[in-house]
C-alpha cells in the first residue's frame, strides 16, 4: 500500500487519506462478497450446498458452473477482505502513534486524543448470549461493550446492519471482537457459523446511544 507522505528520515507516515482509501477498498470488497451471495441465493443454493444429484450427477436445477465460480470468487474475496482489514487496523494503530508523538508526550491528562476516542468509544452492548453458542464459545459476555467487530468500528458504524453484514458475509471466519468489559478492554476471536440455534452468532447486540 502506497502511503501519501514521508517525514524526514524517509520512513512512510500514515494520514487519514490513506485510512479513507483502505475504507473504501474494504466496501468495495464486500459488496462483491454480497454479489456473489446474491448469486447463489438465487440459485437457491449456499456456499456448501451439494450440487450433484443422488445419483451424483451434477444436478439439473442450478447452474453449477456460476455457484462454483461464485464460491471461489467469495472464498477469495473474504481472504482479500481478511488482508485489508489488517491494513486497516495497522494503519489505524500507526496513526494514532503519530499523533501522539505530534501531542510531544502532554502530560495534562485531562482528555483521551481524538484518535484514541475514535479508536476505542464503544458503538454496542452485548445484552443477551446464549448458553452454547458460537458467542458463547468465543467468551463474549452480557455487558460486553463493543469498539470493534470485524471491520466495524467506531468511527464507521452506523447501525446494527453493519454488524449483520460483517457476519454473513465471515461465516466461518474468525473475527476479531474488542470490547469493554469492566472497564477493562478485552478481545475475542468471534467465528460466525451454524449452530442449534438462531442465526450465526447465539448473542444479541444493541447500540449505545450517546
Amino acid at each position: 500500500m502506497k502511503m501519501t507522505g514521508e517525514n524526514s528520515a524517509g520512513n512512510v507516515e500514515i494520514t487519514m487519506d490513506d485510512v479513507k482509501n483502505l475504507m473504501k477498498k474494504k466496501d468495495e470488497i464486500e459488496e462483491q462478497i454480497k454479489a456473489y451471495y446474491d448469486v447463489l441465493e438465487d440459485q437457491g443454493v449456499g456456499v456448501e450446498g451439494s450440487l450433484v444429484d443422488p445419483e451424483g450427477f451434477p444436478r439439473g436445477d442450478v447452474n453449477v458452473y456460476q455457484i462454483r465460480t461464485a464460491r471461489h470468487s467469495i472464498s477469495c474475496l473474504q481472504n482479500d477482505h481478511k488482508d485489508v482489514m489488517k491494513e486497516i487496523e495497522e494503519a489505524l494503530h500507526q496513526l494514532h502513534a503519530l499523533e501522539k508523538a505530534k501531542k510531544g508526550g502532554d502530560a495534562s491528562g485531562g482528555q483521551e486524543e481524538p484518535m484514541e476516542q475514535q479508536l476505542h468509544a464503544p458503538f454496542a452492548r452485548v445484552d443477551a448470549v446464549t448458553q452454547g453458542s458460537p458467542a458463547c464459545k468465543a467468551g463474549l459476555r452480557v455487558g460486553d461493550e463493543v469498539t470493534e467487530f470485524g471491520s466495524v468500528n467506531t468511527g464507521n458504524f452506523q447501525n446494527l446492519q453493519n454488524i449483520a453484514s460483517v457476519v454473513q458475509h465471515s461465516e466461518g471466519k474468525p473475527l476479531r471482537v474488542a470490547v469493554i468489559r469492566d472497564g477493562q478492554r478485552a478481545q475475542v476471536s468471534l467465528t460466525p457459523q451454524r449452530w442449534t440455534g438462531r442465526g450465526l452468532l447465539g448473542c444479541n447486540i444493541v447500540p449505545i446511544h450517546r
